[in-house]
């Protein structure tokens, strides 16, 4: 059994003050893997007063500096990618492959904001008079609290603590209770990095109590959050109660659009991806597909068969598996209900819809990928998130019916458009009330570009240039010269 502690002012925090820890569950076996402490208030309140203390320092480190520090933790993230990946898969339930691949992507986001630091610019502002002038600076905010999801635990706290280290910040995070070891195994690193004492913390505990307690410390003054619409609005909730600044990447209900003239097996084999990589566990899975009706039941055709081919297992086991299990009976359920919802409803199942068969998968928490058709935008599984391998798709006639359908929920996060004619690209990709849209693809996310969500999929921005901006303060400073 893994038993990792927490970090709080550059040491490790193998026994909370109150005793408590938390049993860590592999989905694919429903055994304990591991156990970490959970934070009592002492411990949140020390570690956000050793990121408080460390502070100045570290923000009037060059940023050179700290470039030299994060590339020397994205090396020993890399040099440990196997070993954090195995405890990633036994605590989530990914693919190993996958899991390393997160993992050694992460390092990739440490050196990307590493260089991102280098240039944080001010400009220089003319006035009206000859003898003033305008400088606007950009200075880092102080303690960012980072609380991340169990779905990508490495990759999306990486998001977050690169750019918070970047700008000269330092961080508290909140690793998720249920696959809080591989996070903290990533934290580790930048302690034999050599990163000073109290840059970079890591407490457990659940988020009603330690997240709670972080963001509403009064010496927190940003938060970063990723997870849930519901849990969104409460982190905002709090966060106003201190006027903080805060970035939210919420949920989603993301639309596949696929036109007459697209690249038929390029759209469906994309599609079959990108519904049920990390088994639809994703904020951006596609969770519905509209087909332009001349082609929709090809499309049905050929998409049921590209599903049957994905093969379910233990990632620890047999690493080439395409899925592993669901994280848990409570998120397995709500897929069930989204199916039982759509069945009730007129809809019919394909392909899926059940657990698996076979002895490998009398434990844990395995579901079949499921096709659903048949829909309409009174089924649960059409208009609110599943987060699982459970897609609807439906015929479309017309560009503008299409849009407005597309639109037609709360969340705004990603979109995904496949044709080969670019009028109608345009008018999608513009029309489309999203942050990210997949034009001929399915992997909006990249370090290099901006990743935010609209409506209520959240606001403000991972990743890109405008990565490190949200974890800056923008100073004026008017000059008057002799005149």
């Amino acid at each position: 059994m893994q038993a990792q502690g927490m970090i709080v002012n550059g040491k490790m925090v193998n026994q909370s003050e109150g005793g408590k820890h938390i049993e860590v569950i592999n989905p694919a076996t429903e055994e304990v893997v591991g156990r970490v402490p959970v934070a009592s208030e002492k411990e949140v309140d020390e570690a956000v007063q050793a990121a408080h203390r460390a502070f100045e320092k570290w923000a009037n480190l060059s940023p050179f500096e700290r470039a030299r520090l994060l590339y020397k933790a994205a090396s020993l993230v890399e040099e440990r990618a196997d070993q954090i990946g195995q405890i990633l898969t036994a605590e989530e339930g990914k693919p190993l492959k996958e899991a390393i691949s997160e993992v050694k992507g992460s390092a990739e986001v440490l050196r990307y904001f590493a260089e991102g630091g280098k240039r944080v610019f001010g400009e220089i502002i003319p006035l009206d008079k000859t003898y003033l002038q305008s400088v606007a600076i950009r200075q880092p905010l102080g303690v960012v609290v980072a609380i991340t999801p169990w779905n990508y635990p490495v990759q999306l706290l990486a998001w977050k603590v690169a750019a918070t280290l970047a700008a000269g910040c330092t961080v508290v995070a909140k690793p998720p209770s249920e696959t809080p070891l591989s996070p903290l195994k990533f934290l580790e690193c930048f302690l034999d990095a050599g990163f000073p004492e109290g840059v970079v913390n890591g407490v457990t505990g659940a988020g009603s109590v330690v997240g709670k307690g972080l963001i509403l410390h009064p010496l927190a003054r940003k938060v970063s959050f990723t997870g849930s619409t519901e849990a969104g609005k409460k982190v905002m909730e709090y966060c106003a109660q201190g006027v903080k600044r805060v970035t939210l990447e919420l949920g989603g209900q993301c639309p596949l659009i696929v036109c007459a003239d697209a690249d038929l097996e390029k759209a469906v084999k994309s599609g079959v991806r990108r519904s049920f990589r990390n088994m639809g566990q994703v904020c951006n899975s596609i969770n519905r597909i509209y087909v332009e009706r001349s082609i929709y039941e090809a499309f049905v055709e050929q998409f049921v068969a590209e599903t049957k081919q994905l093969r379910i297992g233990n990632g620890l086991v047999d690493p080439d598996v395409d899925l592993g299990p669901m994280v848990s009976l409570e998120a397995l359920e709500k897929v069930r209900e989204h199916i039982h919802d759509a069945l009730q409803k007129g809809a019919k199942v394909l392909h899926g819809g059940q657990r698996p068969e076979g002895r490998e998968y009398e434990k844990g928490y395995f579901f079949q990928p499921t096709v659903v058709v048949d829909v309409n935008h009174e089924m649960l599984i059409m208009k609110e998130e599943t987060f699982g391998p459970a897609v609807g798709i439906m015929p479309f006639d017309d560009i503008p019916q299409v849009i407005s359908w597309a639109n037609g929920t709360r969340y705004g996060l990603a979109a995904y458009v496949y044709t080969s004619n670019l009028n109608k690209a345009q008018k999608i990709c513009v029309g489309l009330e999203c942050g990210n849209i997949g034009l001929n693809n399915v992997d909006v996310a990249t370090i290099y570009a901006p990743y935010t969500g609209w409506k209520e999929s959240g606001f403000g921005t991972d990743l890109g240039p405008e990565g490190i901006e949200s974890y800056l303060e923008v100073k004026h400073i008017k000059i008057e010269f002799e005149k």
